[in-house]
This record gives structure tokens, sequence and C-alpha cells, in this order.
């Protein structure tokens, strides 16, 4: 009885430990920066862009000129260790009639500051409102897997034209939730992203989802989620696909680029 006491008591401080850890951790994980690539050659259309925020931070962007300048400006929100820079360049390549821009997450850099869920949801707003005044004919957000949570709470606090999320999810918790089924992370997650709330009780905006089946970062089940809530919610999304492929390698599809070109023409039917 006394081997099993210590035992459990040994498990029991390797569990605290572990939780301590990913609760001290969960910052640099969900925001690794240090795996951002870097910058890639940009076309000579680029414009570059800056906006200092409250507290003196400063976000730094980039606008790459449409060929068509009716078409609405397509703004990027890509994922937790993406360029901004790689993201403004493959929208410009999936959909180069589309003025395009994207700007570096604070503490991305060269963006100063911290990064937080709180900071990049209140920060998108801000980029939009920079953005419109040029963007006659409206701004259609592009969300890359965590950007996919940015870009659906930006629908809740500005009129868009149109939305289109990849690799989505309703909650970031539920996601953090499916990769840590151990911890108690309703406990300790500090970096909510409620795509699902914000969605439903914005004004409408037309949405379009694309999902990798075999995703084992944002399983699909979270993607099935949001599109079941969203339609229970009498807002369901004009199109959902899915494709044979992983978190990462979907960019790579070899249909991936003209599904987002049709996402981008549901939207803005």
């Amino acid at each position: 009885m006394e081997t099993l006491l210590k035992a459990l008591l040994f498990v029991a401080a390797l569990w605290a430990a572990l939780v301590g850890l990913m609760a001290l951790l969960q910052t640099p994980m969900l925001f690794p920066r240090s795996l951002v690539a870097p910058a890639p050659a940009l076309p000579d259309t680029t414009e570059r862009l800056r906006l200092t925020r409250e507290g003196g931070i400063v976000l730094e962007g980039v606008r790459i000129a449409g060929r068509a300048p009716e078409r609405p400006l397509l703004l990027g929100f890509g994922g937790n260790a993406w360029n901004a820079e790689d993201v403004a360049l493959f929208l410009h390549r999936i959909a180069p009639e589309h003025p395009v821009a994207a700007f570096h997450y604070r503490g991305y850099g060269p963006s100063t500051g911290r990064p937080s869920s709180a900071a990049l949801i209140e920060d998108a707003p801000a980029i939009h409102d920079l953005l419109a005044p040029e963007a006659p004919q409206g701004i259609i957000a592009v969300g890359f897997s965590i950007g996919s949570g940015i870009a659906a709470h930006l629908a809740a606090e500005r009129p868009l034209s149109g939305l289109v999320l990849v690799t989505p999810f309703e909650r970031l918790s539920e996601v953090a939730r499916a990769s840590f089924p151990w911890a108690p992370v309703r406990l300790l997650f500090r970096h909510e992203m409620d795509a699902l709330g914000a969605l439903r009780e914005s004004p409408y905006t037309p949405v379009a989802l694309i999902v990798a089946g075999r995703d084992t970062i944002i399983p699909p089940s979270r993607a099935d989620a949001l599109a079941t809530e969203l339609e229970a919610a009498g807002r369901p999304a004009r199109s959902m696909v899915t494709l044979d492929a992983g978190h990462n390698d979907i960019y790579g599809h070899p249909d991936f680029a003209r599904h987002l070109r049709d996402a981008l023409a549901t939207v803005m039917d």
C-alpha cells in the first residue's frame, strides 16, 4: 500500500509539474515567433504600411495592388508562424485581381509589442480602419488557422464584404483541449478566441469555410462544430469544402487555389 501511495503521489506531482509548465509556456507555444520565416521578395507594386497603436506599439504591414481595382481588398490574417508578407504574397498569387494587405502580428518582427489573443483581436479593427478609405469596394477578410479566429472577431466589429476561413475552429480553447486532454485547459487557458460567438452575435457576413480533412492540429471536427452552430443560429456558411490534406500541407493541395478563388466568389455573390 505504501508503494502504491508513493507511486500515486509521484504521478500526481508529475502531472502538476506538466500542467504548470504548460500554463507557463502557453504564450510562446501559441505564438512561436522564432519559427517565422524570413520575408519573401515582393512585387514592385507593394506598398509598406505602418500603424501606431496605444502605448506606442507599431504594426508593420504591406499592401499589394491588384489588377482590378474594382475588386474588394483581401485582408489576410495568417497562422501563428506565418510571415505576414508571405500571407500577402500567397493571396496575391492566388487572386491577383484583388488588392491584398496583411500586417505582422504585434511582437512578430518588424511589428513591436507582445502577442496575445486579446491584443491581436483588438488590432484587427484598427488595421481595417486604416485600409478602408482606400478600399471603396469593401474588404474581405481571409483567415488562416489561428488567423481565422481573428478574422471572425473582425466581422463582429466592422462591416465586411465577406469572410473566408481556412482550417477554422469554433473556439480556440476547444482546439487546446483536444491537444491537451489531460490538462484543465478551461482553468488555465488565457488566449481564447471565440469565433463562433463573434459570428453568431455579429451582423451577418457571408462566410466560406475551407477545411483540412486530415488536420491533427485543428481537427476538422472544430470546423464542423462551427458550421453546425452557425446553421442553427440561422446564418449558415455560404460554402464549406473539405480537402484531403493536413493542417500545413493543405496550401500545397492541387485544388486549394481553385477552392479559395471559389470561396471568394461565393462570399461576393
